[in-house]
């Protein structure tokens, strides 16, 4: 399968580019709209109605909707992880800024390559890739350091919001090694959606209502943001994810690991005029520049056995 999958093209990596530029504005809309609509309120209310197109494309496609044998019991395990991602997301936001959030969430190619090289010897890490974890983990922690201006009670505040946002991109990794390493790795990959979306939405709207998160003041920046996130985000953005994923190879758009976050912060300054610390982008640099040597190992490799 791996060789018949193509190498990047300009179709390819045009999606790709538009496909990060999407999943780093998701987090500055959801910073946007908060004091309109809690982001967990929003996350779980987009899961929602994602669930229903991405149920509703399935039966236009196949007639039935159906799920593999044997698979619900990950399936459900996946969907957990995904909606405590979500939710660990949509409460940093709340903490600390969007550029923070962006950058901590996309470390999860680290926490996935870490357990895949545990659980499947396939998976092995190579050395130029442990170099990649190190300077991540050299990244997050000059980021944690914060900015030697902030007072002591915004420093505070800050640092819970990075780290919920850190534990969500170790979730989105567990996920994905969960994924791997199951019977969900042979699963049609709108059925794996299916469940984290559905999961998301019956775990973040209980959460919204059980902490009274659940106040609504409507603007046309909110209802873009809605619009926006269900059809765009949880809908259209993962389809064409997946299909990029089956038609070329997943180390070449490993390669672009690194725009969502560099977007992400670029966003955070020009849209909600969040200040960029100089120590923050030291590590947020060094966070890119190990997840981007994580994700893209195998198209580095190549690209040096070409020039040897």
């Amino acid at each position: 399968m791996s060789e018949e999958r193509k190498p990047l093209d300009a179709l390819a990596s045009g999606a790709m580019l538009v496909l990060c530029l999407i999943w780093s504005f998701q987090q500055i809309l959801l910073k946007a709209t908060a004091n309109d609509m809690a982001p967990i309120f929003q996350i779980g209310l987009r899961s929602g109605v994602a669930c229903v197109l991405v149920a509703l494309l399935v039966l236009v496609r196949t007639h039935k909707l159906a799920f593999t044998e044997g698979a619900w019991k990950p399936g459900l395990m996946a969907g957990l992880l995904f909606a405590l991602e979500y939710l660990l997301l949509g409460e940093s936001l709340r903490f600390t800024s969007a550029a923070h959030v962006v950058v901590f969430l996309y470390t999860a190619p680290v926490f996935a390559a870490l357990g895949l090289h545990i659980l499947l010897p396939s998976e092995r890490l190579a050395r130029l890739q442990w170099v990649g974890i190190g300077l991540a983990v050299a990244g997050i922690a000059i980021t944690f350091l914060g900015p030697a201006s902030m007072d002591g009670a915004d420093l505070g505040r800050m640092l819970i919001g990075d780290l919920m946002a850190l534990a969500a991109g170790a979730l989105w990794g567990f996920t994905t090694v969960l994924i791997r390493s199951t019977r969900l790795s042979a699963v049609p990959p709108s059925e794996a959606l299916l469940y984290q979306l559905f999961s998301a939405f019956v775990i973040l709207m209980v959460a919204a209502v059980v902490t009274g998160q659940t106040d609504i003041h409507w603007s046309g920046l909110l209802g873009a943001s809605l619009v926006f996130q269900s059809v765009v985000v949880a809908f259209l953005s993962f389809l064409v994810w997946f299909w990029l994923l089956r038609n070329y190879q997943a180390s070449r758009l490993g390669v672009f690991s690194f725009a969502t976050p560099l977007f992400g912060v670029l966003f955070g300054a020009f849209l909600l005029g969040e200040a960029i610390e100089p120590r923050f982008v030291m590590g947020a640099l060094l966070v890119l520049m190990g997840i981007t040597l994580v994700s893209a190992y195998s198209w580095i490799s190549q690209l040096r056995r070409r020039r040897a």
